[in-house]
This record gives structure tokens, C-alpha cells and sequence, in this order.
């Protein structure tokens, strides 16, 4: 049975969910990395997480600690496809990469429509996505090491997002319209109950 407390918490996530803030992991494939980035998602309440894997990807349940039951996560079979539609909905799409036009992190206004891009460390980022990315980032370090875990590079992101987005006090205005906030509640209830 899903108390009242838990309630008022799923409607309060729901009405400050950022609805036009998403993430999409191209060619992320361990079931760790998913798990974490998912978590640092709900955290920040993204809507949604996207991944290209030709298989579903399980969510490993120690490292998400339930987050994934919360979360819109869905595999793209189709990327060409996938980045025609998330233009058409103006979305910029940010994506984690070093090149000669790259610029810091922080440099990005996070208050737009914006889908972050990740890549795992060992397959270099793909060349539609690249073809896509409106801009290019880096975090900045400073020592040997040329990248940070995609999870940390997902938290690192997501977190400086989360304070232009706090600042532009878009988290006290809910993004999503009435009915998809009751459809979502009604299934997060019916979770909350099994």
C-alpha cells in the first residue's frame, strides 16, 4: 500500500520532473554504467534515458537502487531516426566529445531543451552523432588521465544542469501536462503497490 508520505513524494517528483532534459548513451553497454547513470538521472529527475545497444541492457538493481523503476529508459534501435526527432522537437543536443570546436561544460545553457550525450571509453562516439551534436563538451581536468568513467562524466553534467535549471526556477514549474502527470501517477501507484 502506498502511503501518503510516498504520495505526496511521487506527485512532487512528477510535477518538478524536467521534462525537455534527457540523456542518450551511444553504445554504453555495461549494465554498471547504465545503472549508475540512471540513478545520478533520478536524482537530477530527468525525464527520460536513452541507450543504443543492439540487446536490452539489464539494469543492474544493487547500483540503481530502484531508480530505474521511476525512470523512462528506453533502447534506440534506429539512430538516425532517433536524432531526426529529437531535433524536430528543438532539442540541442550536447554531446561529451573532444574536437577542435569543443568547449567547457559550463559553457552550455542547460535551461534550453537539451539531450546530453555519452559514449563508453573504449568505442569512440559515432559519426551520426557527431553529425548531430550542436555542441561539443569537455570536462576540464587536470592531471593524466584524458577521461572520466561515463557515469561520473553523466554526474558531473547532469549536476551543472540541475543549477541553471535551478536558478531559472524551472524546477518550481511542472512540465508535464495534466494528464501525463495522472497516467505516470496511476503506474508509479500501481508499482508502489507490488
Amino acid at each position: 500500500m502506498v502511503t501518503s508520505r510516498r504520495l505526496e513524494r511521487m506527485k512532487n517528483v512528477l510535477k518538478t520532473r524536467q521534462a525537455d532534459l534527457q540523456i542518450f548513451m551511444d553504445y554504453v553497454y555495461s549494465e554498471h554504467n547504465l545503472a549508475a547513470i540512471v540513478r545520478t538521472a533520478d536524482a537530477v529527475n530527468v525525464w527520460k534515458v536513452y541507450y543504443r545497444h543492439q540487446n536490452k541492457i539489464r539494469v543492474n538493481d544493487e547500483i540503481a537502487m530502484k531508480a530505474d523503476r521511476w525512470m523512462n529508459i528506453e533502447n534506440v534501435k534506429d539512430i538516425e531516426s532517433f536524432y531526426k526527432r529529437i531535433k524536430s522537437e528543438w532539442y540541442q543536443v550536447v554531446a561529451s566529445l573532444i574536437d577542435e570546436d569543443t568547449i567547457d561544460f559550463r559553457e552550455v545553457d542547460y535551461t534550453k531543451p537539451t539531450l546530453v550525450v555519452l559514449w563508453n571509453e573504449v568505442d569512440w562516439i559515432s559519426e551520426v552523432t557527431k553529425s548531430y551534436a550542436d555542441k561539443k563538451i569537455m570536462i576540464p581536468m587536470y592531471w593524466m588521465s584524458q577521461s572520466l568513467n561515463v557515469s561520473v562524466a553523466n554526474a558531473v553534467i547532469l549536476y551543472e544542469a540541475q543549477r541553471q535549471r535551478q536558478q531559472a526556477w524551472m524546477y518550481d514549474k511542472m512540465q508535464i501536462s495534466e494528464q501525463i502527470y495522472e497516467e505516470i501517477l496511476q503506474s508509479w501507484i500501481e508499482r508502489g503497490n507490488k
